[in-house]
């Protein structure tokens, strides 16, 4: 099997389009690529040659999966079990870990990087328009309107899907948003409000959980707008944004409304 190292992965981005100054947001697995010297931290190094210092990496850090309601069906009061279980939920902070993989993890663990506040959808973000992207994301519909995607949509940001499908590509999220009788569910995690823990609820977006997403996403490849390279033995690709979500929005309102 061949190391992937540096240059490798600074060749195959640069041949799938990733270019200078460009703003991107990356979905990754690492384990697909092989051996690679150095791991995750590695991929985010050669992702930040290619942008350059006037480019933009963005990652989803989302903490929805331990900072949520262990029991968001009970409304009543009282149940001791329950409310001993949603005390052991821990509030999301700055340095929270994330589950959504390794290059999200060293993107975390880079000097300099800037996270968004919510606290079950956050996203990070490194480059010069990192701050722009990440600095508000409201409580409800977290990835829609006025969220860190819409802000990367109108700054015609790129999609990289480093070996993993369109059921991973958080921005759909945000094109489903924008469809009129599009899947709702509740978020509800814990926050401090004027000094007090509570409980806070918001609408968002459901869960797509593998029935449109990938549909979308393969009709998209037969239009020929997406760049393919393999790197190591992982298949990636390079997506514009904004013709991608517009797409997206008119064909999810097909599939839901089937």
């Amino acid at each position: 099997m061949t190391l992937v190292d540096f240059d490798l992965l600074h060749r195959g981005f640069r041949a799938l389009g990733v270019t200078e100054g460009a703003t991107i947001v990356v979905h990754s697995s690492v384990s697909a690529f092989g051996e690679v010297e150095g791991g995750a931290a590695t991929i985010v190094r050669a992702l930040r040659e290619c942008v350059g210092r006037t480019g933009t990496i963005v990652v989803p850090a989302f903490t929805g999966d331990v900072i949520a309601d262990p029991h968001p069906d009970c409304r009543a009061a009282g149940d001791h079990d329950v409310e001993v279980a949603r005390t052991r939920v821990p509030l999301f902070h700055d340095e929270f870990p994330t589950s959504m993989g390794a290059v999200p993890r060293a993107v975390l663990a880079e000097p300099g990087r800037l996270r968004s506040r919510h606290p079950q959808a956050s996203v990070a973000a490194l480059g010069a328009a990192a701050a722009h992207i990440t600095e508000h994301q409201p409580f409800a519909y977290a990835l829609g309107a006025d969220s860190p995607f819409s802000r990367l949509y109108e700054l015609e940001a790129q999609i990289v899907l480093l070996a993993v499908g369109h059921n991973r590509n958080s921005f759909l999220h945000h094109a489903e948003s924008l469809v009129r009788g599009h899947r709702t569910k509740l978020r509800r995690f814990p926050y401090v409000v004027e000094g007090q823990r509570v409980w806070l609820e918001a609408p968002d977006v459901g869960d797509d959980n593998d029935t449109h997403f990938p549909r979308v996403g393969a009709d998209w490849a037969e239009q020929g707008q997406i760049s393919h390279q393999v790197i190591g033995a992982a298949r990636c690709e390079l997506i514009d944004a904004v013709p991608f979500i517009d797409f997206a929005k008119t064909r999810l309102a097909q599939l839901l409304h089937a």
